[in-house]
């Protein structure tokens, strides 16, 4: 399977590979997550270059990640805002930084710790079955083929 035919592919992992695989991706995403919107913003935080940048906008735009909104007239300068479909990224974002912290953890200590806006504490993320609350785990649920995929 070429990378480039992802799109197409019947396996929803390899469908959001070929929109969020890349490996500086989820990291824009994570930018917009923590409130940074506009371009000089990101590349100094992620120290990426300016055309990988771009690159990575206009494909998270395409896909209806993000959507580009004018906040400047002269020079025309633009901020990026998650829309409903890259907001739905905020699990996936979640559910990497716990596995990092727990799997590759940093030399001394996360950078990033989760915490409840309520009450400051930190929060154990878990996957949950929203029509019966029963955890989502390896020896819950297995992956069915649908009919013709």
């Amino acid at each position: 399977m070429k990378w480039n035919d992802l799109g197409t592919d019947p396996c929803p992992v390899a469908r959001a590979l070929s929109v969020i695989g890349d490996r500086w991706t989820m990291l824009v995403v994570r930018e917009c997550f923590f409130g940074i919107r506009r371009f000089d913003q990101m590349q100094e935080r992620l120290g990426i270059t300016r055309h990988v940048l771009a690159d990575r906008l206009r494909t998270l735009e395409d896909a209806g990640v993000l959507r580009r909104e004018a906040y400047q007239e002269r020079p025309v300068r633009y901020e990026y805002r998650l829309t409903e479909r890259g907001k739905a990224l905020h699990p996936v974002l979640v559910s990497l930084i716990t596995w990092a912290n727990d799997a590759v953890p940093p030399p001394e200590q996360s950078s990033v710790t989760l915490v409840s806006r309520s009450t400051g504490a930190p929060v154990n993320p878990v996957l949950i079955d929203a029509n019966t609350g029963t955890p989502i785990t390896p020896h819950t649920v297995t992956a069915q083929r649908n009919e013709g995929a």
